[in-house]
């Protein structure tokens, strides 16, 4: 997942831009979808050497090839085969990302949707992890870049990375459409100034070409037992951030993000990982930071400033996808109603969500203040990211076999060695869980619990509810016998199920013993697309002589706006006047039940979210002049 934030959107569906658009978009793809795997040289290769030798030790010849040879070829198959090739033809109405695939996957499935479901829950959870450790560790490991220039600014590091994290959290609200226009040009140096650095060490030092033979790392793997297993972990390191990838499909397209790879960020990564080892080759000692050590001494500030704005890219990246992450939650009932702020007009993407904002920099800095070097939360990360890649390949195989319709031979034969290649990296991360890789697992194992708690806590009230309503047509039929006093007015009526008289209605009656003029049964429903045409967004029906049912649709990636729903239902025959409509919307208040379903603490778990859930009328942007909740009590 990354971020939503900069360049041009796409129509949903298509796959190339218009050619006027097609560089600017690139440009933005390279700035926004590679900030994250585009910073990973400033770690990966020197965590994978320390992995395989120690600190102590000088890594031999043989070693270092086989560990450029695992990182060219992770580059060459993990990102480029499987998610630029094809992943990115796996889009859902031209939308990418976990809970994208995971609706794109369930939609086509009869049975075993709630595995699918689980394993979206899982990827969505895991996610986070990666949003909390990427902005600590990327630009620590930039700031870490000042103690090559001069050592006395060792115990500034800290201090410099946290008002740097504090800064970029604080400005979130205010949007990036400003700063993201930067993103590009700024990565593109980025992508120059390591490439320049690479290619001229590997000028110096070209033996480190054998890398690209795949037998030097298969030697690797088969000579070094465990101690293999330990580096392929640091391996990974190089191909995190790959997921952004897909998850900004429908922002950028694929078009401008797979020229973007082959033409920028590979050859780029490429060279300088190999003029990392050739450094190393040449001098053993620079693994205490062979990729600041690339630079010529005049060029070390210049390029820790470049690198602290290129981490804070990244950083910004994860940020962002957070946030679109959530709403997608949020829209397909794994998570309760939280604020959403766009923070701009012409790009729906900018979004700002408060409560997230302020949970990742809390989690950000506990990050930097525990390990306090790049390092040392190096051993954290990759689990997240790992068990996320495990769950896209495993829902990319039901995607490519039922709904490209390719035989459960040739899909099977097309996924399963990428998922044989995530899964080998996955064993490889669990590893680390002693050293630091349990916090990301805590992390999502934590919103797993909220997920699913959220989920089955709403089955639970839908059913219990359920039970005391009454049929929406029985309800109608009574009243137009037996019609209660008469006011004038619009009254809309939300309702989960439509089928259903809303406890609103009932409760007006019961109280007030009037009706208004007009009536409407309003319900939301979310599509498993990620947006909704004005074509498709409203359906009415007519329930009587005074009495309508209304649906209005909207996709997993858009937020509800009703009163601009409404409109749309204008064109088929509603004359729909805000200034004379008055909504009726209930609020549950939940207190425990003697006997309960759900075990004691998930049933409060789930009271406590509903009580810190953001009110429907703001969540739903209804005119709150117009608004009138009747209060009901349900016990669980």
């Amino acid at each position: 997942m990354a971020a939503r934030a900069a360049g041009a959107v796409v129509a949903p569906g298509n796959d190339t831009p218009a050619k006027s658009g097609f560089w600017a978009l690139t440009i933005g793809s390279i700035g926004v979808v590679y900030g994250d795997i585009g910073t990973s040289p400033l770690y990966a290769l020197r965590e994978s050497v320390l992995a395989a030798v120690g600190s102590e030790a000088a890594a031999a010849e043989p070693v270092i090839l086989g560990i450029l040879s695992l990182i060219i070829w992770a580059l060459l198959i993990v990102v480029t085969a499987k998610y630029v090739l094809i992943l990115l033809r796996a889009d859902n109405n031209g939308e990418g990302g976990t809970l994208a695939l995971m609706a794109l996957a369930s939609r086509v499935l009869y049975s075993g949707r709630g595995i699918v479901i689980l394993l979206g829950i899982i990827s969505g959870a895991l996610f986070y992890g990666d949003a909390i450790i990427t902005p600590a560790l990327s630009v620590l490991s930039a700031v870490e870049g000042l103690k090559i220039a001069t050592p006395s600014f060792d115990d500034y590091v800290v201090p410099i990375t946290v008002v740097i994290l504090i800064a970029l959290f604080s400005v979130q609200s205010r949007g990036t459409a400003k700063v993201a226009a930067f993103f590009g040009p700024v990565m593109l140096l980025w992508f120059a100034a390591i490439a320049a650095a690479g290619l001229w060490h590997v000028g110096r030092n070209p033996v480190v070409l054998l890398a690209f033979n795949p037998w030097y790392g298969m030697s690797f793997l088969i000579h070094h037992g465990l101690i293999a297993l330990f580096t392929l972990g640091a391996v990974f390191l190089v191909v995190t951030g790959s997921e952004a990838l897909y998850a900004d499909l429908g922002h950028f397209g694929g078009g401008p993000i797979r020229f973007a790879w082959l033409t920028v960020a590979l050859p780029a990564l490429t060279l300088n990982y190999l003029g990392q080892g050739a450094l190393l080759l040449a001098d053993p000692k620079a693994i205490a930071n062979p990729f600041f050590l690339l630079f010529p001494h005049w060029a070390l500030l210049p390029m820790v400033g470049i690198a602290t704005v290129a981490t804070v890219i990244a950083s910004q990246a994860c940020i962002t996808g957070a946030y679109s992450l959530t709403r997608q939650a949020i829209q397909l009932g794994l998570l309760p109603r939280l604020e959403i702020r766009h923070t701009s007009e012409a790009l729906f993407g900018q979004i700002y969500m408060p409560r997230v904002n302020t949970l990742l920099l809390i989690g950000v800095l506990l990050l930097v203040a525990l390990f306090r070097s790049s390092g040392a939360l190096a051993s954290a990360y990759g689990i997240a990211v790992t068990g996320t890649m495990v769950v896209t390949t495993m829902m990319a195989f039901v995607v490519v076999w039922r709904v490209w319709r390719w035989s459960l031979a040739a899909a099977a034969a097309l996924i399963l060695p990428f998922l044989f290649i995530d899964v080998a990296f996955l064993a490889a991360n669990l590893l680390k869980v002693v050293e630091g890789g349990w916090i990301p697992l805590a992390l999502g194992g934590v919103v797993m619990t909220v997920m699913y708690t959220w989920r089955r806590g709403s089955r639970l009230l839908f059913e219990k509810t359920r039970k005391q309503e009454t049929p929406l047509e029985f309800l109608v039929a009574k009243l137009e016998k037996s019609p209660p006093q008469r006011v004038p007015g619009t009254a809309v009526f939300l309702t989960s199920d439509p089928g259903f008289a809303p406890t609103a209605l009932l409760h007006s009656l019961k109280h007030y013993k009037v009706l208004h003029e007009h009536n409407v049964i309003l319900t939301i429903e979310t599509a498993d697309t990620p947006r909704v045409d004005n074509g498709a967004r409203v359906r009415m029906e007519p329930v009587g002589k005074t009495f309508s049912r209304v649906v209005l649709r909207f996709g997993f990636m858009e937020t509800p706006n009703v009163p601009k729903a409404l409109a749309v239902a204008r064109k088929l025959g509603w004359q729909f006047d805000i200034m004379s409509t008055s909504f009726f919307l209930s609020r549950r208040s939940l207190r425990p039940a003697a006997k309960s379903d759900m075990p004691r603490w998930q049933e409060r778990l789930f009271i406590a979210l509903t009580r810190a859930a953001n009110d429907a009328t703001d969540y739903f942007q209804i005119p709150t002049g117009r608004v009138v909740e009747v209060g009901t009590q349900v016990a669980l």
